[in-house]
């Protein structure tokens, strides 16, 4: 049962300005993911469609992978707020473009795939000032609830945002839910100009501009890399997410196999997170409570693989709705847990670091899935495609399981002895 208790970080004001910014911003982002892969699937002719589709996990893959490290390192030198206000400004600009294209009726698709990537870049350097921000603003005691507060509000953007812009794209077309969009960045803009008496970093915590160099970046990749909790629950991410994304299918499955039109398509990209919400309403009181967490984690993305090979075999619209509410559910268990992790066993000063290199796992996986999901759809179908995502999520994770015994033992007093035992000033890759 929900208490005051299970939403103590919002009393805090900085934070609950920012929490209230980004559910009204990321709903517009959804809105406007779902309307991009409708866009493209309009076109292009049928027998490329789910090439064309893959290929748009690629423009935004490429990006991130690029600026990555530097994002990283720049989100843990400057001023966390300030690099936000300039990420939100580049991401309204390009949702006012992608309007502007689709008014225009443009009829070809790279112009999409251009501002896609421009889009993805904009957001490998928000993503880690934003993950690095958050810490700052509520006391370390109430971070896993921020954290769990975090997927609540983003999970429900998920299912607003792709519901609502399903219904704009049948009554108005796409270019009013970039138009929309646009408009949501303002909220969060609004919201960083308000924030009053942000806590100052530390001198040993602060970066300066000459902390931006390959030193730095290779320190953040070091850290990762020689804690086995962290890396192991990038790589449980990255397999998944790779294996196990569909969405970039779900097009061709609304317009071609279930026949449910633009309407449906809304809905089924709304499904996962309505398991999602429901999910993360139970896990804000739960989180404290389960102890074995490094298990809890390996068990939900079995459970995200084994829903997705029963939604690639369904040919029923609420059984697929169903599945696809279960990947949303299974994934909001495993995002809580894998981000409670890192944010505890992670130093502030390294925090924008360790999120440019979980860019590459978090984004990486489901983008690139995306692609490889396409490309077997063009040769095999779209169920075949997202069948055999499912069953190589799952032998993913008994790998990930089996090579990595500090994940099945991780227990929450585990984390709690980590995090009164460490030091700030610790070397990077020791914990």
């Amino acid at each position: 049962m929900l208490s005051r208790q299970s939403f103590v970080a919002l009393q805090h004001r900085n934070y609950r300005l920012i929490w209230i910014g980004l559910l009204v911003s990321f709903s517009g982002s959804m809105m406007q993911n779902a309307a991009l892969l409708w866009h493209v699937s309009l076109l292009v002719t049928p027998e490329r469609k789910g090439l064309a589709l893959g290929l748009v996990g690629l423009v935004r893959v490429v990006p991130i992978v690029v600026f990555s490290m530097i994002s990283g390192v720049v989100a843990d030198a400057w001023d966390r707020r300030r690099l936000m206000l300039f990420t939100q400004i580049g991401a309204t600009l390009v949702a006012l473009a992608l309007g502007a294209i689709a008014f225009r009726g443009v009829t070809v698709v790279w112009p999409i795939y251009v501002l896609a990537a421009l889009a993805s870049a904009v957001g490998a350097f928000d993503l880690p000032a934003r993950n690095a921000l958050v810490p700052s603003l509520v006391p370390r005691d109430h971070l896993p609830n921020a954290i769990s507060l975090n997927t609540i509000m983003f999970q429900t953007a998920s299912v607003v945002g792709p519901s609502l812009g399903g219904v704009l794209i049948a009554a108005s077309g796409v270019g009013w839910v970039y138009v929309a969009n646009a408009i949501s960045f303002g909220f969060v803009i609004v919201a960083l100009l308000m924030m009053r008496d942000v806590p100052p970093r530390s001198p040993s915590e602060a970066g300066s501009r000459d902390d931006v160099s390959l030193h730095a970046a290779l320190e953040g990749l070091r850290f990762v890399f020689r804690s086995p909790l962290i890396r192991s629950t990038m790589l449980l991410d990255f397999f998944a997410t790779f294996f196990s994304s569909a969405t970039a299918l779900l097009p061709i499955f609304a317009q071609d196999i279930l026949r449910v039109g633009a309407g449906g398509y809304g809905w089924l990209y709304a499904a996962p997170a309505v398991g999602a919400v429901a999910t993360s309403a139970a896990m804000v009181p739960l989180t404290d409570r389960i102890e074995r967490r490094g298990r809890t984690l390996l068990w939900a993305v079995a459970g995200y693989g084994l829903a997705t090979v029963v939604f690639g075999a369904s040919r029923s619209f609420w059984l697929t709705f169903a599945c696809l509410a279960m990947t949303g559910a299974t994934d909001t268990v495993s995002m809580i847990i894998r981000n409670i992790v890192r944010q505890l066993e992670t130093p502030d000063r390294l925090r924008g670091r360790m999120t440019g290199v979980n860019m590459v796992f978090f984004i990486g996986g489901p983008q690139l899935g995306e692609l490889e999901a396409g490309t077997v759809a063009n040769w095999l179908g779209a169920p075949f495609s997202v069948i055999s995502g499912g069953v190589g999520c799952i032998l993913a994770t008994a790998w990930v399981a089996s090579s990595t015994p500090a994940l099945r033992r991780y227990r929450k007093e585990i984390a709690q002895s980590h995090k009164a035992g460490r030091q700030e000033g610790r070397e990077a890759g020791i914990q």
